[in-house]
């Protein structure tokens, strides 16, 4: 998979081996080690910088589309901790090139660029709304959601477990979640979105 010593490694998907698939809480690579850039192709990955204490601290977040371990063409390695919050599938970048497309790699960058400015918003404001504004940066064109682990939201929106657990039931009991069976994601994750109804 992405990284040297990586339990992915050795797993690319069967049926089309430039594909890796990556179950949550799969470690895609971690801090310091050699690899190359990958395309999350669906998913949602977590970023974490490693205090010298090993400690972790979330840094930053990917979804479809997304690029993956740019900083391994400059500095040779990543430069953060990847991890799988949902099922995700990466593919190799650039995709089918020997060398880098500049649009490709320009459009990366706008949407890094726009993803930081999202994540400094979740992380203040009212509770309710920071939740809600990870939902509709995580909802599908279908208004579905796979939500990452309560943890990872509250490390996300920088709130408590326990207030992300509570705004998820009132979000449930308002039906501006609605649970629904996506086959391989646990059933307390995957909603159907109705965000009309949090106005």
């Amino acid at each position: 998979m992405p990284s040297e010593g990586n339990a992915m490694r050795n797993h690319p998907n069967p049926r089309e081996p430039s594909l890796y698939d990556a179950t949550p809480g799969t470690q895609l690579y971690a801090v310091g080690s050699k690899g190359k850039a990958w395309r999350l192709c669906t998913g949602l990955v977590r970023f974490d910088t490693i205090a010298s204490d090993g400690n972790a601290t979330f840094a930053s977040l990917a979804i479809a589309g997304d690029i993956l371990g740019c900083e391994t063409l400059l500095f040779g390695c990543y430069t953060f901790r990847a991890t799988a919050l949902t099922h995700c599938r990466l593919t190799p970048w650039p995709e089918g090139a020997t060398a880098i497309d500049s649009t490709s790699l320009l459009a990366s960058l706008a949407n890094a660029q726009q993803r930081a400015a999202d994540l400094v918003a979740l992380r203040g404001g009212q509770a309710a709304n920071r939740v809600l504004s990870l939902i509709r940066l995580l909802s599908d064109g279908a208004g579905r959601v796979v939500l990452p682990t309560r943890q990872d939201i509250a490390d996300i929106t920088d709130l408590r477990f326990e207030t992300i657990s509570r705004i998820i039931k009132v979000l449930e009991r308002t039906k501006v979640l609605t649970p629904v069976r996506i086959e391989g994601v646990h059933a307390t994750r995957s909603f159907q979105t109705n965000l009309v109804l949090a106005a």
